[in-house]
């Protein structure tokens, strides 16, 4: 309980650094949750296709399907592909996709994992010089800017359903 103020006091000197000290716990005591903390590991998901062929010749179908967009394809195993594309949505900023895509057996045939990233880069300009050297004496001239740098400022999952969604119904085509 706290004291009765002396003849004509007031409490409120007290108040501030009460105030200050009860905000100063709350912020040690709420911390942001972490990202894995909401991470539902659902049944249901967007990642995956299922193929009536053989896990190799599911992959050969995505192989195709992300060629045909325009992607850059390389094999890392025969059931195990990436992809890549860069944008460059701006003349300051670049973006790379790339998707990953991963074919294994299943009762069915195949089951066609995809996870898809989005890589994001700032473009700066970078100089470069030369050097002249005489007897004793070294000279270093700057030349002008001349080639963009990309440096990488994020990086995402993509998690968006109907990104997938349009990936695999152009697989559903193609596989016929």
């Amino acid at each position: 309980m706290l004291a009765e103020p002396a003849r004509g006091g007031s409490f409120r000197p007290l108040i501030a650094p009460f105030l200050l000290a009860l905000g100063l716990v709350g912020c040690v005591g709420s911390q942001p949750r972490r990202v894995y903390q909401s991470e539902s590991f659902a049944l249901d998901t967007p990642f995956v296709y299922y193929s009536s062929r053989e896990p190799q010749g599911a992959c050969e179908i995505g192989r195709r399907a992300l060629l045909s967009q325009g992607y850059q394809v390389e094999e890392v195993r025969p059931q195990n592909l990436r992809g890549e594309k860069y944008f460059q949505p701006s003349p300051a900023n670049a973006t790379k996709l790339s998707i990953n895509i991963v074919c294994l057996p299943s009762s069915l045939g195949a089951v066609i994992y995809a996870s898809a990233t989005e890589t994001y880069f700032e473009l700066k300009a970078r100089g470069s010089s030369t050097g002249i050297s005489l007897s004793g004496m070294s000279l270093s001239l700057p030349w002008a800017l001349d080639k963009d740098t990309p440096v990488k400022i994020g990086e995402e999952t993509i998690t968006q359903p109907d990104f997938y969604q349009r990936f695999f119904d152009l697989i559903k085509t193609l596989d016929g």
